[in-house]
């Protein structure tokens, strides 16, 4: 077995990216939004809003830009190793906010919220690994 190209692993970082997406689509179904924000003020669920859809735009930008410009992303120049370290940061400073901010443990009720907690901890760590060794390479 052959160990991927640092090209293919930025493509797998792109693919790791939609797999966020997709989770990423049903939080506010799964969460309940509609009814857990109705207390907030209009402003601050406004607020809320806006910086989700920000974060959501961020992840998409993370997955175009590694699915469609794979080669120039594992080419080596500065610009590809500082834009590869944010991403891999960024992914690092969501795992530590996940770890040392957020009390998931009051929505980790059934299997299927565990599960995708837990899996989507580990594509967090998968990220960081990706982007930190493509950045560093």
């Amino acid at each position: 077995m052959t160990l991927p190209t640092i090209e293919q692993c930025v493509f797998i970082g792109g693919l790791l990216h939609v797999a966020v997406l997709l989770a990423a689509v049903q939080v506010p179904l799964v969460l309940d939004w509609r009814t857990e924000l109705k207390p907030l003020s209009p402003f601050l669920r406004q607020l809320f809003l806006v910086y989700s859809a920000f974060i959501l735009l961020t992840i998409i930008g993370f997955t175009l830009i590694s699915l469609l410009f794979a080669a120039e992303l594992s080419n080596g120049s500065v610009l590809a190793r500082l834009v590869t370290g944010f991403i891999g940061f960024f992914w690092l400073a969501r795992l530590g906010v996940q770890f040392f901010v957020f009390d998931a443990q009051p929505i980790l009720k059934t299997r299927w919220m565990r599960c995708g907690y837990h899996g989507l901890t580990v594509v967090f760590m998968l990220l960081i690994l990706v982007y930190s060794f493509v950045s560093f390479n």
